[in-house]
């Protein structure tokens, strides 16, 4: 027999608890993503003056104006999109829940925040990958002028995120 803790239910996300788990990791990544989202477009409106993808995204399927006569909607889409892809990260880093020291109460772990941040940061370079290749290329068919403050941008979210999430500990 080992004199390892093993987790509770409600810290695993199965059995009884489960549905409770799911639920506190759906609101923590809604949440992260959220404050992420505001964190990226806080860098980029000033940087690159313009509005997010969402705004040609917008132009080009739903309203047929020009990008900028819609900026409320498209910033709310923008943000819309964030918090999905917040708890998207949530759901992906299922298996490193929780994140609390070895005696399974208290704050989070140092080495887990640090790495949930981590992973929170190749979550922003893999969104910032295929929004460039697929969403602005493929599907809008632009390449964007200011690739360079996307890229930081998807960066600065991911890590955002990533820290938010990590930082949160089992319900």
């Amino acid at each position: 027999m080992s004199d390892t803790k093993r987790p509770d239910e409600s810290e695993t996300g199965f059995g009884r608890s489960g549905g409770n788990a799911w639920r506190g990791r759906v609101r923590r990544g809604a949440e992260g993503g959220a404050v992420a989202t505001l964190v990226m477009t806080a860098h980029r409106l000033p940087v690159t003056r313009s509005l997010p993808p969402t705004a040609e995204f917008w132009s080009q399927f739903v309203s047929r104006d020009g990008p900028y006569d819609h900026p409320v909607v498209a910033l709310a889409l923008h943000a819309l999109y964030g918090v999905l892809a917040g708890i998207g990260f949530a759901l992906l880093a299922f298996s490193r829940e929780p994140v609390r020291g070895e005696s399974g109460v208290g704050p989070p772990s140092p080495a887990g925040e640090a790495t949930m941040t981590a992973w929170g940061l190749v979550y922003g370079l893999v969104l910032s990958a295929f929004g460039e290749t697929v969403v602005l290329r493929a599907v809008l068919d632009v390449d964007p002028d200011d690739r360079f403050a996307f890229h930081v941008g998807h960066v600065l979210y991911g890590i955002t995120l990533g820290a938010w999430v990590g930082t949160r500990t089992a319900d």
